[in-house]
C-alpha cells in the first residue's frame, strides 16, 4: 500500500535532520571542553529540580535504564550526581544532583547558548513550528497501537500510476 505524502515532506524531513545534526554538533563541540555530553546534560537537567529514582529518571528522559545507568555512572564518577541505594528495595537507586553538578549544568547552559548564533532572526518562528511538529507526532494516531480509533483511510495513487 502506498500512502500519498505531501510533496515537501521528504525535503522537510531531510532539512530537519540536517538542522538537528548541525545543532547537535555545535552543542557537542561546546560541551566537550567541560567533559560533558548531551546525554549527561539531559540527565542533569532532568534531575536538577528534585531527586528521583533511576527508573523515574529514565522514563522522564525517554531512554532505557541501562543506557541511563552508563551516563549516571560517569556523572557519579565525576562527582556531579550521587546515587543512593533504596534500603527498602535494593534494586532502586535514588539519583540526586550535587553542587558540582549544578555548577556543571550552569556552565553547560552558558556553553550551549554561546555555541548557537543569537543573531539568527527566526528562532521564535522556528520554536513555534517545531513545538507544533512535536505535538503533532506525539499525539496518538488512529490505527496505531494504543489508539482507540479506526486506522487512517489509505490513499492510493491514481490508476494510471499503478
Amino acid at each position: 500500500m502506498i500512502l500519498a505524502r505531501e510533496p515537501h515532506a521528504r525535503d522537510s524531513y531531510r532539512l530537519l535532520t540536517a538542522a538537528a545534526r548541525l545543532v547537535q554538533r555545535l552543542h557537542d563541540d561546546a560541551l566537550a571542553p567541560l567533559g560533558l555530553t548531551r546525554a549527561a546534560v539531559i540527565a542533569l537537567e532532568a534531575v536538577a529540580p528534585r531527586p528521583m529514582y533511576q527508573e523515574q529518571l529514565a522514563a522522564k528522559v525517554h531512554v532505557q535504564g541501562q543506557t541511563l545507568g552508563r551516563v549516571l555512572a560517569r556523572l557519579e564518577d565525576g562527582g556531579l550526581v550521587t546515587r543512593t541505594r533504596n534500603p527498602e528495595d535494593r534494586r532502586q537507586f535514588r539519583v540526586e544532583i550535587t553542587d558540582a553538578g549544578n555548577a556543571a549544568l550552569q556552565a553547560a547552559s552558558r556553553a550551549e547558548h554561546a555555541a548557537v548564533p543569537a543573531d539568527f532572526d527566526g528562532w521564535e518562528a522556528l520554536s513555534e513550528q517545531l513545538a507544533r511538529f512535536v505535538e503533532f507526532f506525539q499525539a496518538p494516531r488512529p490505527g496505531t497501537p494504543g489508539s482507540d480509533g479506526p486506522p487512517p483511510t489509505q490513499v492510493r495513487p491514481p490508476a494510471s500510476m499503478n
